[in-house]
């Protein structure tokens, strides 16, 4: 719209509930489209009524039927550097994989998932720690200007992908467990993507946010009281204050919410824990 082209149709899905009692509300899509005063349908066969020249998909969760393509052309704004990381969690399986860089790509939509040609992309550096959500809104703003200026320009013709293909599942809670025996640095890339959970005594532990322990601060006994956390006799999840041992190194937590409780700072929380010498994380 500012930038001059004309939006016929937003489809986006249905309006659902968020809790049992609760009156259906409309998806973030729908409500910023209504706001704006565009027609909205949760229907993708409708494009094919309102003119349209090309259709623009973005995180729709849905493959495009082939009759809906032979009539409209589509390109999909795609949150990864194709052929890696197809599919539905492209930027949350960046950050878990420890990926330097990510970006976006202007793609032809295709009947396969993410198979198409590439008509432009930009990369984007992924910052040692980045949460998912400041890696999601800095590729949305990346996007948004690299799909204006492409279409201002012209498509022009795409060239295909080249390379190895890798596939972003879509997150499962089991993905998002703290297993301490896997490395410090590969859990805090759980903690920042959201949801990252442990138990303790059979409880659950939510993990807000943490901070990798530096190796130097782990072996100088002579600095530090987390020094234990570094003993190599230590089990994995054994806690030393709020430093976490792991399979390699340590995680600090710095916010955590116990089970029916609030969100608290991990120190706080550990004052009430009142935890035992033989209590550890993930029991």
């Amino acid at each position: 719209m500012a930038a001059g082209f004309e939006m016929a149709l937003v489809v986006t899905r249905a309006d659902k509930r968020r809790g049992r009692r609760a009156q259906p509300s409309a998806s973030p899509v729908k409500a910023a489209a209504l706001e704006l005063g565009l027609d909205v349908s949760t229907t993708i066969d409708d494009v094919l009524a309102v003119g349209a020249d090309l259709g623009v998909v973005v995180a729709f969760g849905r493959l495009v039927r082939p009759h809906v393509l032979a009539e409209l052309p589509m390109v999909n704004m795609h949150f990864s550097l194709l052929p890696r990381w197809r599919g539905a969690a492209p930027v949350e399986r960046a950050l878990l994989a420890g990926d330097s860089v990510t970006g976006v790509d202007l793609m032809a939509v295709e009947e396969g998932l993410d198979t198409g040609p590439v008509y432009a992309r930009r990369e984007v550096a992924i910052d040692p720690g980045s949460t998912l959500a400041a890696l999601r809104a800095e590729l949305v703003a990346v996007g948004t200007e690299l799909l204006v200026d492409t279409l201002s320009a012209g498509l022009g013709p795409p060239s295909p992908q080249v390379g190895e293909a890798t596939y972003a599942d879509r997150l499962e809670r089991a993905d998002l467990e703290l297993r301490w025996a896997k490395p410090a640095a590969v859990l805090d890339r759980i903690v920042r993507v959201g949801g990252a959970w442990t138990t303790l005594r059979g409880s659950l532990l939510k993990v807000h946010d943490a901070e990798v322990v530096p190796d130097a601060e782990i072996g100088d006994a002579a600095t530090t009281p987390t020094a234990a956390v570094g003993a190599g006799d230590t089990l994995p999840g054994t806690m030393d204050g709020t430093v976490v041992r792991t399979g390699s190194g340590a995680l600090r937590l710095l916010e955590v919410q116990p089970e029916g409780r609030p969100r608290l700072d991990a120190a706080a929380w550990l004052n009430g824990a009142r935890l035992g010498p033989d209590d550890r994380l993930g029991e």
